[in-house]
């Protein structure tokens, strides 16, 4: 079992007894000698409300969790394109130079020295997709371009005095030009 999948069975094991003791308290504090009826109806109520929440609340967990964006790092890709990068302080190298929208491409992103945020900025100089490079260990990021156009890599981790200058630049064409490395 992968350590992420771990730690989220972990995380679900203790909401779950958090949440037992919480229904273990109100169900003792409704059995005083002396609890009238109004009392039993409040903690009905509160009972009522804590199964909600927690059933909101994993409701919440797994609809957020589910469509988890980072691709299964030990899985292979579908992805028909292939770009290698790897970041140093302070420039990004690119495999290839364009690729085509339409088709999966996955980066495989690294770093030769400190950690980097690899940023991917669309034509409209908004974040499209990113992911963190780390020395001695790659990021698969998966994306498929649907807009061709230049598109910028930034890195979003400060790497050093030349941060600013992290810059490189590739091209998404249409699907029926093609990519040339």
């Amino acid at each position: 079992m992968v350590i992420q999948d771990e730690v989220w069975l972990l995380t679900l094991t203790g909401i779950s007894v958090v949440a037992l003791a919480f229904i273990y308290v109100i169900a003792q504090a409704g059995k005083s000698a002396d609890s009238a009826q109004v009392q039993k109806r409040a903690h009905a109520i509160r009972r009522w409300w804590l199964l909600a929440l927690v059933l909101l609340g994993v409701g919440v967990a797994y609809a957020t969790l589910s469509p988890f964006p980072i691709a299964n790092q030990r899985v292979q890709a579908p992805a028909a394109q292939i770009v290698n990068v790897i970041g140093r302080q302070w420039n990004w190298e690119l495999s290839q130079s364009q690729v085509r929208a339409g088709t999966p491409v996955e980066f495989n992103v690294t770093s030769a020295d400190v950690n980097h945020g690899f940023a991917i900025y669309g034509p409209g100089d908004r974040i499209v997709t990113q992911t963190q490079a780390m020395p001695g260990f790659s990021n698969r990021l998966l994306h498929t371009f649907t807009e061709p156009g230049k598109y910028r890599v930034m890195c979003l981790e400060y790497c050093g005095l030349a941060h600013h200058g992290m810059v490189t630049e590739f091209e998404v064409v249409a699907a029926d030009k093609g990519a040339q490395p």
